[in-house]
């Protein structure tokens, strides 16, 4: 890992990735600058409590910020100078960027310039930017592989994520700026957001209510522990590029039907419920699945967290 002490920048600080990359870099002993501004989408609270562990650590410095705020994002940058970017930050969520489109674009496309722009002016070592296997589309050709074409994006979300990793290629290549995009799969594990399938799906089952399934069940995700995305980006953050851009998945490369996973819940809760089914949802893909060569090869990354385990672990955290 860095051979030496960085200041690192991480927006989205207080989400699910980002304090989870936080709670690694402080335990290296790295100083870390999180901005995050405790938006709305789910309840601030649950951010908060992904970082007060460090609040009061002089290693670590809390900056309540909209990366909206062109002015003062720069004003970050400029008083902080971070030595590496982990762009996290970003209006998440496919289904609810269908019914509101123009949010998704402000935040993830203008936001994710004006963080391009801040960290162009400071002359930043290594940007890494936070992407999505949502940039896949509707592409039949499995498992993804990062030299597929992105033509067939099928939400709002998903096209501004490739919207976002245009803006950074383009940013390398005219400022000379060390930027990987890393498209994470379908993350979970101990802090995932509420809203997100895995923890609706255990809250139901403890609560023995109906589990609502969207389709046949028969939809595929590649569940990627948070542990794994986490050794995924700090193995990024380290990588020495031959050139100025490269993207990576970071995913398990072993996608899972839908109903397997809500057996498995089952199992590992110890609960049985009764799946609703439901029409399919516009936006959702049928299958996501990560070529994971590249970053085997080039990053010597590996994911080891099979998913009953990875389930176990969160429906622990979830108990608590």
């Amino acid at each position: 890992m860095l051979k030496k002490t960085q200041k690192v920048l991480v927006t989205g600080g207080a989400g699910f990735i980002g304090s989870h990359l936080i709670d690694n870099l402080i335990e290296e002993g790295h100083i870390v600058i999180s901005v995050d501004d405790f938006n709305e989408y789910y309840d601030p609270d649950i951010k908060w409590r992904n970082i007060s562990a460090h609040c009061g650590n002089p290693k670590f410095n809390l900056i309540r910020c909209d990366i909206c705020d062109r002015s003062r994002i720069t004003q970050v940058f400029l008083d902080n100078q971070p030595d590496i970017i982990v762009h996290l930050a970003a209006r998440a969520g496919v289904r609810p960027s269908l019914t509101n489109p123009s949010l998704y674009t402000e935040v993830n496309v203008n936001g994710t310039l004006n963080i391009l722009e801040a960290a162009a002016r400071i002359k930043v070592k290594k940007f890494i930017f936070g992407s999505s296997s949502s940039v896949y589309g509707v592409n039949k050709k499995v498992p993804y592989s990062e030299n597929d074409a992105l033509l067939t994006p099928i939400s709002p979300y998903a096209a501004t994520k490739i919207a976002g990793e245009a803006l950074c290629h383009s940013f390398a290549h005219l400022h000379h700026i060390n930027m990987i995009a890393l498209r994470f799969f379908t993350v979970y594990g101990p802090r995932q957001r509420p809203d997100l399938a895995i923890h609706k799906f255990a809250n139901l089952i403890m609560a023995s209510q109906r589990v609502p399934v969207y389709g046949d069940g028969s939809s595929q995700r590649d569940y990627t522990y948070i542990g794994d995305i986490v050794k995924g980006i700090r193995l990024a953050m380290d990588y020495q590029l031959p050139q100025y851009y490269e993207v990576f998945n970071i995913g398990n490369s072993q996608p899972v039907k839908l109903l397997d996973l809500i057996s498995w819940l089952e199992e590992v809760i110890g609960i049985k419920v009764e799946v609703d089914y439901q029409p399919t949802q516009p936006g959702d893909v049928p299958i996501t699945w990560a070529d994971t060569q590249k970053a085997e090869r080039l990053l010597m990354y590996r994911p080891i967290t099979p998913l009953k385990e990875g389930l176990v672990s969160f429906v622990n955290w979830l108990g608590k």
